[in-house]
């Protein structure tokens, strides 16, 4: 299992546009994503589960990544994050 964190920093948080791409990005990949946030945990291939998360500008969430493609999976995600919230 990979992880990591990362703190949002578009003043819109994770709205509606960048958490779409996200959850497609995620869907990409074979292992299982999900995203934390205090005690709640979403699949993040899942659009509406990302959007119950209500993830706000300076938030931090934990990206939890578990597959056979799981290195490959983190890495990727990891960069989406730096490049669109």
């Amino acid at each position: 299992m990979k992880s990591f964190c990362y703190t949002v920093i578009d003043e819109l948080g994770l709205h509606a546009r960048p958490a779409g791409f996200l959850a497609k990005e995620a869907a990409k990949y074979k292992s299982s994503v999900y995203v934390s946030k205090n005690e709640k945990k979403a699949d993040c291939s899942r659009l509406f589960n990302l959007m119950g998360l209500a993830i706000k500008q300076g938030e931090s969430i934990t990206f939890m990544i578990d597959g056979e493609d799981e290195e490959e999976a983190c890495a990727a995600l990891e960069a989406f994050c730096r490049n669109n919230f």
